[in-house]
């Protein structure tokens, strides 16, 4: 089993976990703080990150190399013990016999602890000198059959790196989310030729009841869990949550295997094929972090504790589907405990990935903030399901409904579930019942052979009532289908495409629901004297929806897919950093699914799931990544993000602009083109990435300076970091960054920015166009240059407001390589005064 370990779950590095005294705190005041310190973790004693420029050194062949960690003599486990101990002694040293839980020690990428006091005990640690910040707990939360061929694969991508049999090969992504399911396929290691675990991954298998000793391979390398600090408020559940790496939700199976699922997984749904699953690496090597839980979420404690473990066991990648509930307080959102953690992590050479948020479409609605983090957005991509309904008044409705159809020879009469009851239910008694959740309620004689119309309500929007128990009702009732539609209440409530064994619809809009509704009561003959129905007149058949149509008409971005400008802080104040970064496919996803996985009533118990969310398009980037990272496996951080971003597309397969949908209601009728501030540099172009031409590098440092020179931000960094802003230029603001793109949040008059660019493929000679945004003159010079392979070149970008205006507003820098290269930079201006 090469270098996998397992452990008993007793104890596990990183965690100071004494189990008998894991409970709730005596004092009904006390809370969850995570103390970071001013000596500095362990990662800066034994790694150093010698770097040329902007990260990067030069071999006798003139090919750039990113310098990753070098380690000294002092060993991983002597200084993780020798960081634990200290924070013990301090603990001890301020409060004196005062009782306290300690949760977790940090070591590698944060020198520092989280621990269960009281308001008052965190006080007198703020005030310790060896103590430079205390931060009181919070919440987080949870933010493919086809896409791989949609992002041209297997043709492009996958083909420069020898075929999917060894795309990603090598290169390990680390998680953190909600578990994984160790029996699914797409995680085996058995599929394909066999291939060793990468020596530079140290990380551990936890064993449990649960989480068996075989659940780790050459492909799920590493899984451990983290929830001490859900134990300590009490709502931890060992039974329901999985006091284990085991999915108890489903939502971290299916963003593993987005990323690194194996190619060629049958996905067979409620009984039916529709086809086969891949990750965008299908070679990559999975290492699992589980720190959020289905009925809770997760806290930031846990989390920064999976990201601290994920960097000391050795991923080249993480993977973060999930965001804050809020935005950090304090003078900017990039001071915060995650997104500092994640800082240390791209020291350390690791390339991280976050969604953007499920908050869009309105503007400033970004939940990942900071220019180290790579931030997604969600795309649609261009196959969909549909069905519909043919009415016997000569009308076709639209409506979803991963569900076979009728008999195409035959038309069947509808029936609504209000008109079905049993003698002992009305409607008056059970205001539900339209919901057809219990069989016992109605008249089979009335239902069997015939078309039960339920109602979509909100109860399942809210989970309360489900699609799986309806069509369970029909099936009981011998009914030959079941169609929805949807209640007046929901309004125009967006449906990924449901399940079910027998023919069945959703009817997912208000106003086409009003038309079958209109055509049933109107074809109803009523008794006049007993107001008693005496014929159900209505007929129907459905045209069933297993088959995917394809649709041109995409990418686009979907109305939920968080929004720029970036927030610099709580006011909030723009950033001047471009977010999204890009866009991916995150919508009606298909991928695996935990067995144990209950966050979707409709796909419980299935292997497969179709879901949309930023938290599926941005395990489709880190999967890309790990395709970069292995044809580069020297480029930094911010270089593999550079190759991802220069060579996106601003078009749909129409050639047309990418559009973006503007509203909750109504989607694709309120919609127009995508600003930088929806989709970032654009829609990822998987096989250009693997061949930029030029790369825009951003070290270290060049973070720290931007930190610093945020205003009163000193005492902050040095706070997070343990560094002095004295060491740092503290005059590099955010269009100062090394970024592919540039933002003005606002432009006084003129403003000169510089990009340095690095040619990391054959010498070419590059031509420079642009066009400016609105109110905004803009020059770029050179305007032609030539660049030899491991050349550096700086552009020098002029912008002249011609115009005020306090209307964002775009445009977009092309470098044209004579070789074919073409490099993409947005740019987007805010206020205007001229």
């Amino acid at each position: 089993m090469g270098n996998i370990y397992f452990v008993l779950l007793l104890f596990c590095f990183g965690m100071l976990l004494l189990v008998p005294c894991l409970c709730q705190h005596d004092s009904d005041d006390a809370n969850v703080y995570i103390v970071a310190l001013r000596e500095a973790p362990s990662s800066h004693y034994y790694s150093e990150l010698r770097s040329v420029g902007n990260g990067f050194k030069f071999d006798d062949s003139g090919r750039t190399q990113f310098q990753k960690p070098r380690f000294g003599n002092i060993t991983k486990t002597d200084r993780r013990y020798d960081i634990s101990r200290v924070h013990d002694s301090l603990l001890k040293k301020v409060l004196k016999g005062e009782k306290y839980l300690k949760l977790y020690s940090y070591h590698y990428l944060i020198n520092g602890f989280s621990v269960l006091v009281t308001q008052e005990q965190a006080e007198k640690l703020s005030r310790s000198s060896e103590v430079s910040n205390v931060i009181l707990d919070f919440s987080v939360r949870t933010a493919t059959t086809h896409t791989p061929q949609f992002l041209g694969l297997p043709q492009g991508a996958w083909s420069q790196e020898g075929g999917f049999e060894t795309a990603g090969e090598g290169v390990v992504i680390g998680f953190v989310d909600t578990g994984i399911d160790p029996t699914h396929p797409s995680f085996s290691d058995k599929h394909g030729h066999p291939y060793p675990i990468p020596a530079h991954y140290s990380g551990i298998c936890e064993v449990t009841r649960d989480f068996p000793s075989d659940s780790c391979n050459r492909k799920l390398v590493g899984a451990r869990h983290f929830a001490a600090s859900a134990i300590t408020r009490g709502i931890f559940n060992s039974t329901q949550d999985y006091a284990s790496p085991l999915d108890g939700d489903g939502h971290g199976t299916h963003t593993a295997s987005v990323a690194a699922g194996n190619h060629g997984i049958p996905v067979i749904v409620a009984g039916n094929h529709f086809g086969n699953a891949s990750g965008m690496a299908p070679r990559s090597h999975i290492a699992v972090y589980k720190a959020l839980y289905k009925r809770f979420g997760g806290f930031a404690a846990d989390v920064v504790a999976a990201i601290d473990q994920a960097a000391q066991d050795g991923v080249d990648i993480i993977s973060l589907s999930i965001t804050p509930n809020r935005r950090p307080p304090g003078i900017a959102t990039f001071f915060n405990p995650i997104d500092m953690a994640l800082l240390s992590a791209v020291r350390a050479g690791i390339f991280v990935v976050q969604a953007a948020g499920n908050t869009g479409p309105s503007p400033m609605s970004m939940s990942s903030f900071s220019p180290w983090i790579f931030t997604v957005g969600a795309a649609s991509h261009d196959r969909t399901y549909s069905n519909s309904i043919f009415l016997g008044s000569n009308v076709t409705v639209p409506g979803v409904g991963l569900a076979p159809g009728t008999d195409e020879s035959k038309i069947y009469k509808l029936i609504h579930a209000h008109h079905a009851l049993n003698n002992d239910t009305t409607v008056a008694d059970d205001t539900y019942v339209g919901e057809c959740q219990d069989a016992s309620k109605f008249n089979k004689d009335l239902v069997q052979g015939n078309l039960l119309i339920c109602s979509y309500s909100i109860r399942f929007v809210l989970g309360t009532s489900t699609i799986k128990q309806a069509s369970e009702t029909a099936k009981n009732l011998s009914a030959a289908g079941v169609v929805f539609y949807m209640d007046p209440f929901v309004i125009e409530y967006q449906l990924n495409p449901v399940p079910m064994k027998m023919p069945g619809i959703i009817i997912a809009s208000t106003n086409d629901s009003k038309i079958l509704m209109q055509y049933y009561n109107s074809s109803l003959e009523i008794d006049a004297v007993t107001k008693k129905i005496v014929k159900f007149g209505a007929v129907a058949s459905i045209c069933g929806g297993l088959k995917a149509n394809y649709n041109n008409a995409a990418p686009k971005v979907m109305y939920f897919s968080a929004r720029g400008p970036d927030p610099e802080d709580s006011l909030p104040h723009q950033a001047d950093i471009l977010k999204p970064n890009l866009i991916a496919p995150g919508n009606s996803i298909w991928a695996a699914w935990s067995y144990h996985g209950t966050d979707s009533a409709e796909f419980q118990g299935e292997n497969f799931a179709m879901m949309s969310g930023t938290s599926m398009a941005a395990p489709h980037v880190a999967g890309l990544a790990a395709l970069i990272r292995k044809k580069f496996p020297n480029l930094s951080p911010a270089a593999v993000g550079s190759a991802l971003s220069t060579t996106t597309s601003s078009y749909d397969k129409n050639g047309g602009p990418i559009m973006a949908q503007r509203s909750y209601a109504f989607p694709d009728l309120n919609q127009s083109p995508a600003t930088p501030f929806d989709m970032g540099s654009g829609f990822v172009n998987a096989t250009a990435a693997l061949n930029p031409g030029l790369i825009f590098d951003t070290s270290y440092d060049d973070y720290m300076s931007f930190l610093c020179a945020i205003n009163g931000s000193a005492p902050v960094v040095l706070n997070y970091t343990g560094q002095n802003c004295l060491l740092y230029n503290s005059t590099v603001n955010g269009p100062d960054l090394n970024l592919p793109s540039i933002t003005l949040s606002k432009l006084n008059q003129s403003r000169v920015v510089q990009r340095t660019i690095q040619n990391i493929a054959g010498n070419e000679t590059y031509s420079v166009g642009w066009s400016a945004p609105y109110g905004v003159s803009v020059k770029v010079s050179p305007t032609h240059f030539s660049i030899a392979n491991g050349e550096r070149r700086v552009l020098s970008v002029f912008f002249d407001a011609t115009i005020n205006s306090s209307v964002a507003s775009f445009g977009r820098i092309g470098l044209f390589g004579s070789q074919g290269h073409v490099v993409n930079i947005p740019l987007s201006v805010i206020v205007k005064i001229s």
